[in-house]
């Protein structure tokens, strides 16, 4: 994440090519995004209502016939959205009038394309199991891939069972529910608030619960555990927020933009009271569950703050990112044994860019793997961005810290990620999140900081334009939302616009060249 230092950048860019403005919206997205940083360091920003969760829940009140007012407010935040997407629109018409709708040609198979291959059968059955609510039993026999426990984090388990039991219940084959379902159901219960911060999960283990006798209690005190979360809107929303990997992420951001340090080190102060047990950052300070992809950013922006005063954390850090590395040389999210993501791999290997030498081996084992991934077009599988940008311009700065000494796999790697940015800049300056789709304020900010890892102003110019004209009066960034969760489905946590703004915008103050005073 971090901007690339003297060193590894190319010569820097004249001054006099970029908008006159440039200097002065970076420092009104500075100003905006640090008077975000709270008194405890965190940056903080609720996750907004989604269709999904908010249908959810509306099936559970009304097959439970409780909260009549949760109901209804539910019920007048469905009629007022106007679905782009082709899933929320099924979902509106299967949650307000009941039709008997069965999901449209393609729908799914489009959905299973978007999310890693290896979570197919998965998210297969989680779609199968969205319609079952509503009185469509799969038509064919439920596959068993899809409630393997094998290389599967506490939320994937518990969301594997929950969508099991219901999927049991609708097909009549609730001979496929074991012990262990109902463990893990019940696990999730186990304390008073939304488990993990995950409202999603919540849902779909209530939903679970109810279709097992003798657990009335637990649902109906999950129900209003539930409707505490419902937003101004009458929704609900995938997860309470996400806000260790919105402060990590404006901590790189606001230090390679320059932010004064004593706000930086109330920053790094509400990072480390974070640190879990086994040296990982969750995504919330309400969730347990770690991963590299948080770990890896936490830790360049403690190393780049303060290497030494922060050593001890960052190597805790380190430890806990190389506990999950597997024998292909990649990195999986969460847990070692996962499938091996070109994404996180990449996150891992940048951040272990920071002592080089120490880790060169598994820098190379890593970069090995990420180019088995890379598509012939430069891209990788998706990830957790809707923007294929994503992982493209997390892989571009591990690529080209050194980029004198790498192998010809890596550069070859490095050269088709580029092509691929190049090419996809639209005529607004901007880039989609996918080829051809409308600029966006994020993907371009993904871009932008993928060229600065090469040559070329001259795109980087139209980019920095386009970024600009994206920039509200108080000086944050309008932008559509590229978060996803459950991939492939993407929620909205509107200030990681800004955050991932600021960055790009730091990274193109780093190759700029500066007149001296």
């Amino acid at each position: 994440m971090r901007p690339l230092t003297p060193s590894s950048a190319r010569t820097p860019w004249p001054a006099e090519l970029f908008p006159a403005a440039l200097d002065s919206a970076t420092a009104r997205l500075r100003s905006y995004l640090l008077g975000r940083v709270g008194p405890d360091g965190a940056v903080r920003d609720r996750c907004r209502s989604r269709v999904l969760e908010s249908v959810l829940a509306l099936n559970l009140l009304e097959r439970t016939g409780s909260a009549p007012q949760g109901r209804a407010r539910l019920i007048e935040f469905l009629r007022a959205q106007v679905p782009q997407d082709p899933l929320d629109r099924i979902l509106l018409e299967l949650g307000l009038t009941h039709a008997a709708v069965d999901p449209p040609a393609g729908l799914i198979e489009a959905i299973v394309a978007g999310a890693p291959s290896f979570t197919g059968a998965r998210k297969h059955a989680m779609i199968d199991a969205i319609f079952a609510l509503y009185g469509h039993a799969p038509g064919a026999d439920l596959d068993p891939a899809a409630f393997d426990r094998t290389g599967l984090h506490c939320w994937a388990l518990a969301q594997v069972a929950a969508v099991k039991v219901v999927l049991a219940d609708a097909t009549g084959r609730l001979d496929l529910i074991d012990d262990a379902d109902v463990r893990t159901l019940l696990e999730t219960r186990a304390q008073s608030d939304i488990w993990e911060n995950n409202v999603l999960i919540h849902l779909w283990v209530l939903h679970a619960l109810h279709r097992l006798p003798g657990h009335e209690d637990v649902v109906r005190a999950g129900v209003a555990t539930a409707l505490a979360h419902q937003q101004e809107d009458g929704g609900l929303p995938f997860v309470g927020d996400t806000d260790i990997w919105c402060t990590a992420n404006a901590g790189v951001a606001l230090a390679s933009a320059a932010a004064p340090p004593e706000s930086l080190h109330r920053i790094a102060g509400y990072l480390l009271s974070q640190q879990q047990s086994d040296g990982g950052w969750s995504y919330t300070d309400l969730a347990r569950q770690t991963d590299v992809d948080d770990t890896s950013v936490v830790i360049q922006f403690l190393d780049v703050l303060d290497a030494d005063r922060y050593g001890e954390v960052i190597r805790r850090g380190e430890r806990s990112m190389l506990a999950v590395r597997n024998p292909d040389g990649g990195f999986p999210t969460y847990i070692a044994g996962a499938a091996s993501e070109a994404c996180m791999t990449a996150a891992v290997v940048d951040a272990l860019t920071l002592r080089s030498e120490q880790h060169k081996d598994t820098i190379a084992s890593g970069f090995e793997s990420m180019a088995v991934q890379q598509s012939t077009d430069g891209s990788f599988p998706p990830a957790w961005s809707s923007s294929r940008l994503h992982a493209v311009f997390r892989a571009l700065l591990a690529t080209t810290r050194n980029p004198a000494n790498q192998p010809a796999h890596v550069q070859q790697m490095t050269k088709r990620m580029l092509a691929l940015v190049l090419d996809g800049q639209n005529s607004d300056g901007g880039w989609g999140q996918q080829h051809g789709e409308p600029s966006d304020a994020v993907s371009t900010a993904y871009a932008l900081i993928s060229l600065c890892c090469q040559d070329d102003p001259a795109p980087a110019v139209r980019a920095a334009t386009y970024l600009l004209a994206c920039q509200r009066a108080d000086g944050g960034i309008v932008s559509r939302s590229d978060s996803i969760g459950p991939r492939p489905l993407r929620f909205t946590v509107p200030v990681l616009a800004d955050i991932f703004a600021l960055l790009a915008l730091g990274h193109l103050t780093c190759r700029i060249a500066r007149s001296a005073p």
